[in-house]
């Protein structure tokens, strides 16, 4: 409970200081306070994913630390570094530490280790510090119009085939997060509602997976045939997270293609609903397996479940139809 604290404390610190340095040592706080948690030993590799994070973060914060004192203090004693080239290390760190594409060789290694509830962390939690510091830093619009294009693209490509839903999740957080510095690069309000809703679908998909506690796909299959109302919710959340329309996965993703077509970015928005397709074609395709594949479904056996899951999945799930209820009310 004192580690969770500090992390929780750490990315407040961060997000809401006023100097480079304050932010530095906010991002160390919550990187210290998530290595006992990450080494805890009811997860799956405790030791190897919490060193293998904390040489990534430490080499990203490293990273960090020295644009900032070069910006800062030692700029005219270093020609080399323009203010464009520090700027690019700076965006760098931040994208290595929130784990975009092409920086995300470290993020399906940890998350195969670890349990459901870490993973909701650090798919979560540990991105909104760098993210909002990132948007204090958006100058560089070529840069970060290539980091979106390899986000989606290696989010949408590498889904097809995995069998792991740890890894499922990972990739489809770095196709999010390529919609996320999409729609923060001109409206952060959007980013905010973008992220807001990523998060509540995750934590449906992740709360029912660490239930039935279990990690590949054949279990899951074998899982959801004991309990129709698990697999009703599975279909739709995964549905909802590839932004399928009604559901609400589908508004963020509206408001960030407006928002990219009114500011001319008009191939941008191609690609990332072309690598979107890829994603959602994957979610498909596991749904479908566990909809309309013959198998020993036992319809006589009964499972109990928790109503105030249900209740907050159907929510989640159908929230886009109360907002364009509202919108055509108003």
């Amino acid at each position: 409970m004192m580690f969770f604290n500090t992390m929780i404390f750490g990315t407040l610190m961060a997000i809401s200081s006023y100097s480079w340095m304050s932010m530095w040592l906010g991002l160390e706080i919550n990187l210290l306070s998530i290595i006992p948690l990450l080494s805890k030993v009811n997860n799956i590799y405790p030791s190897e994913a919490a060193l293998k994070y904390f040489l990534t973060q430490s080499f990203a914060s490293l990273l960090f630390l020295f644009s900032i004192i070069l910006s800062s203090n030692l700029k005219e004693y270093f020609i080399l570094f323009s203010d464009s080239f520090l700027m690019l290390m700076l965006n760098s760190a931040l994208l290595t530490k929130m784990g975009a594409a092409p920086f995300h060789f470290w993020l399906p290694e940890i998350i195969e280790g670890l349990k459901w509830n870490n993973c909701f962390i650090i798919l979560t939690w540990q991105k909104i510090a760098p993210m909002i510091l990132l948007e204090y830093n958006l100058t560089l619009t070529t840069f970060l119009s290539c980091i979106i294009l390899i986000s989606s693209m290696i989010g949408g490509l590498m889904n097809i085939n995995q069998i792991s839903l740890r890894k499922i999740l990972v990739y489809s957080s770095i196709n999010h997060m390529g919609w996320m510095i999409a729609a923060m690069m001109y409206s952060p309000s959007i980013w905010m509602i973008y992220f807001i809703i990523y998060t509540m679908i995750s934590f449906n998909i992740i709360l029912m997976f660490n239930n039935l506690n279990i990690y590949f796909m054949k279990q899951l299959l074998i899982c959801l045939n004991s309990n129709k109302m698990n697999k009703l919710l599975f279909t739709m959340n995964f549905l909802s997270l590839g932004g399928l329309p009604p559901f609400l996965g589908f508004l963020p993703k509206w408001l960030t293609i407006n928002n990219l077509i009114y500011n001319n970015f008009y191939m941008l928005s191609v690609i990332l609903i072309i690598t979107t397709l890829i994603s959602l074609f994957v979610y498909l395709r596991i749904t479908f397996s566990t909809l309309m594949f013959n198998s020993t479904e036992m319809i006589f056996m009964k499972t109990k479940m928790n109503i105030s899951m249900i209740i907050l999945n159907f929510i989640t799930i159908f929230s886009l139809i109360y907002y364009s209820y509202l919108l055509i009310l108003f």
